[in-house]
């Protein structure tokens, strides 16, 4: 067994060498996820430039724009490319969040096949700063054939996947498995309402295990600060009628939240 000072020299010889019980040095740049306890998690601290990440959510959970955007804002000024998206981005959304409508690309394809030939033509493109390509369905080897294209041409690439992906070997340098946080104090008083934390986890990274979930705010602060009030407001006039909440806020329209 090597003396930790041994250890440490042998960590200089090649960025390739790293110690299990540490973060490793990436190989390439990063770029910050604009998540200070996420980046503290991830190997260089931020999304790795050149490699693959490969995130995986449950079923009817879009939390990706919410987890990339801050990155896919700072990585440059070239091309955003979305390869089979399963909804239409919401442009002024994202605009209002710094990301300019004119640097995505939507590539809408109907197989899996033409997908990734439209992923791995978007990482050869020099005017593209960033893929992202959701594959519900993808073997390893054509994983390994976008890994290689975004090494070779240093891009940030990301794929998103079900979570039946989690039975499945994968090349990705980085994997994560993000989900709603369960909000355990209005499930113990039987209320329903929608959790304001994203639980995510680190299944595969360049270092030691993660022993512990990071948890994120799930929306943006002014949005949740208007989500926060008209829960408030739902919960106020639970029982109530439309008919005696429209008498009280003067309009349908004005009360839509709380009947829905």
């Amino acid at each position: 067994m090597s003396s930790p000072k041994h250890s440490a020299a042998l960590a200089h010889v090649h960025p390739d060498v790293w110690l299990a019980h540490t973060l490793a040095t990436p190989l390439a740049a990063v770029v910050a996820s604009g998540e200070a306890t996420l980046d503290a998690e991830l190997p260089g601290g931020g999304w790795p430039v050149g490699a693959l990440t490969e995130i995986l959510q449950p079923a009817g959970v879009h939390a990706e724009w919410r987890l990339l955007l801050p990155a896919l804002v700072r990585c440059g000024s070239g091309g955003v490319v979305l390869v089979a998206p399963p909804h239409v981005p919401f442009g002024p959304a994202l605009l209002g969040r710094g990301l300019p409508v004119g640097r995505l690309l939507w590539v809408q394809t109907p197989v899996v096949a033409q997908s990734l030939w439209a992923a791995e033509q978007a990482l050869r493109c020099a005017e593209v700063d960033a893929v992202l390509v959701w594959l519900p369905q993808v073997r390893a080897p054509q994983l390994r054939r976008l890994q290689i294209a975004a090494a070779e041409f240093n891009k940030l690439l990301f794929v998103l996947r079900a979570p039946s992906a989690l039975r499945e070997s994968s090349p990705a340098v980085l994997r994560l498995f993000i989900e709603p946080a369960v909000d355990n104090l209005h499930a113990a008083h039987g209320t329903q309402r929608p959790s304001d934390r994203l639980q995510v986890r680190v299944l595969k990274r360049r270092g030691p295990p993660m022993e512990r979930s990071v948890f994120l705010q799930a929306t943006a602060s002014a949005l949740e600060c208007v989500l926060a009030a008209a829960w408030s407001a739902r919960d106020a006039f639970a029982g109530s009628t439309k008919e005696s909440i429209v008498r009280e806020f003067g309009h349908a329209l004005d009360c839509t939240t709380f009947c829905a």
